[in-house]
């Protein structure tokens, strides 16, 4: 599983990246299967997650703070602790 994390990356890398532009996502505590169809940069403002890969009982775990990329392609569970808030955006399609 390719999922990159960055704790606590700096405001300014915040700021270059302009995350505070994207969009927002959040939901309650539970379980959410996903299938990301691009890869996905976000960073979360609030809560916590593990997210287990499909097939797998692995996980990873990030929360608050943190910068994660999730690849494209990425079928998995996300097993929500902590009210997630967080803002996000998706790569551009590629051309076939």
């Amino acid at each position: 599983m390719n999922i990159a994390i960055e704790r606590n990356p700096s405001s300014r890398k915040l700021s270059d990246l302009g995350v505070m532009s994207w969009p927002k996502w959040s939901c309650q505590p539970g379980k959410y299967a996903l299938v990301f169809e691009e890869r996905e940069t976000c960073y979360l403002v609030k809560g916590k997650v593990k997210v287990y890969p499909k097939g797998s009982s692995e996980f990873v775990e990030f929360g608050a703070g943190d910068l994660v990329t999730i690849p494209k392609g990425l079928s998995c569970t996300w097993d929500v602790s902590l009210f997630i808030d967080k803002h996000y955006k998706f790569d551009p399609p590629t051309s076939p």
